[in-house]
């Protein structure tokens, strides 16, 4: 194999070398220092007299005498079914203690595009035990819904929850979760890790740790290995793959420092212009594809940048996902845990996996009447905070109420607390016990208040 030693410029993680062969994108390199280390990289840019290497390791070390070897290759992923129960590194590498995966195949982490023909209707429930999602946010398979969070709030212990408890109800077919988190400290690490071998979540889950401190190079493909061997799980070995995603902010992160060291002209608040793109490459291999068993949900964690929901990673993927899961620095001052905000949270296609059949005929009636009711308690607080709250008419002062049943009741469960949707429903239906039941019939079928009301079913 050729090796050429024409390394003219090294900056931050990217190497610029000259007057080699024609050379792919995205091609895989070995990188050769002085004493024999190999380090690994790839082509980020190609032209006739040079091309860019980034690094996936630290270039420490690395200068003019490195000898730089194209292996005529894209990156590629070993997979195999034994990787269930594995920790690995941002780039793939176990990092458990336990032995090397023998891979069943070698994939491109880049995926392929599905044909949107092939792609299947999201419509089995999927149950996270968590009522904010379940009740009024419903989660589907193949679906994409991205958690919307701050720095200093719950995200991480809300992803492992959900992790821990997702299901779908009924079912026996095999489920499995890919978690892969990105710029995370040594500390959170530890507490992933020690999390998942606690609660024996980790059998069914295969876990990719990219930690702060780690190449931003490696950043960029942990999500796309994530996806690859989640992929593999569902459309070769019949799984149901939820994967989690965090932190994509980390993540813009890297592609925004790559950019500034290859000088490219940047876009909104110097992010790359092709962010949209990248963000798209990876959120659209969720899905469910016709005639195959397995299928692949999304849910990216992404942290807001002063709590901006315009900033340009929230703004971005909310163009691209199917809704958001907002968490409220408001809900958490309070002590709620999960502190999740219902009233700017959205699930697209919850009506596709609600229902007779799928979770409950009263379903969507009762998630209507919470989000209501609660809407309008929260701004009644407004005008409470005005004119006080004797001013109120009594059925004002019964949703103001409702607003605060609701965080207490509705919102307010343990962390490990795993709520059937059942459950969840049935929490609804006791706080609607103190709504008059004509302000019930503006949103709820007089069949289903009879059905499911306490007041009926004593």
């Amino acid at each position: 194999m050729k090796e050429y030693k024409t390394v003219s410029k090294v900056a931050g993680p990217l190497l610029f070398v000259k007057k080699t062969e024609p050379v792919s994108y995205e091609e895989q390199v070995s990188l050769v220092l002085p004493d024999g280390t190999l380090k690994r990289g790839q082509v980020l840019d190609t032209s006739e007299d040079l091309v860019v290497v980034q690094c996936f390791e630290t270039t420490t070390g690395l200068g003019r005498d490195t000898g730089v070897r194209f292996l005529g290759e894209t990156f590629k992923m070993s997979v195999s079914k034994t990787m269930l129960g594995r920790i690995l590194s941002g780039g793939g590498k176990p990092i458990d203690g336990g032995p090397d995966i023998i891979p069943d195949k070698r994939l491109d982490i880049n995926g392929a595009a599905i044909n949107p023909y092939a792609r299947g209707s999201p419509r089995d429930f999927i149950q996270t035990g968590i009522a904010t999602i379940d009740g009024t946010n419903t989660l589907v398979r193949g679906q994409k819904l991205p958690i919307f969070s701050s720095a200093g709030l719950p995200h991480n212990e809300i992803a492992l929850q959900i992790a821990r408890q997702a299901k779908v109800p009924g079912s026996t077919e095999e489920f499995a979760v890919v978690f892969a988190a990105m710029g995370i400290t040594r500390e959170e690490a530890n507490y992933f890790m020690a999390d998942f071998e606690r609660t024996g979540a980790l059998e069914r889950a295969v876990v990719f740790l990219n930690l702060a401190d780690d190449p931003a190079v490696e950043r960029t493909v942990t999500p796309r290995l994530a996806l690859t061997t989640a992929e593999y799980l569902a459309y070769e070995l019949g799984y149901h793959v939820l994967v989690i995603l965090t932190d994509m902010t980390n993540y813009c992160e890297a592609l925004r420092q790559i950019g500034a060291a290859r000088e490219e002209v940047p876009g909104r608040r110097g992010y790359p212009g092709y962010m949209y793109t990248d963000l798209a490459s990876i959120y659209e291999r969720a899905g469910i594809i016709k005639g195959l068993k397995g299928s692949v949900t999304q849910i990216p964690i992404l942290t807001m940048p002063g709590d901006d929901i315009t900033h340009p990673i929230p703004d971005l993927t909310g163009y691209i996902t199917e809704g958001q899961i907002v968490i409220s620095p408001e809900l958490h001052r309070k002590g709620i845990y999960p502190p999740i905000n219902v009233l700017p949270s959205l699930s697209r296609l919850m009506n596709l996996g609600i229902g007779k059949g799928l979770t409950r005929e009263d379903h969507k009636k009762v998630s209507d009447m919470l989000y209501s009711g609660y809407a309008e308690g929260v701004d009644l607080r407004g005008l409470v905070a005005i004119v006080g709250k004797d001013a109120l008419s009594e059925r004002d002062q019964k949703f103001l109420e409702f607003a605060d049943n609701f965080e207490n009741k509705f919102v307010r469960q343990g962390a490990d607390e795993d709520r059937t949707i059942a459950q969840t429903l049935d929490i609804g239906w006791n706080m609607f016990v103190q709504l008059p039941e004509n302000e019930l019939e503006k949103r709820i079928d007089r069949d289903l208040i009879k059905t499911y009301h306490p007041n009926y079913r004593k």
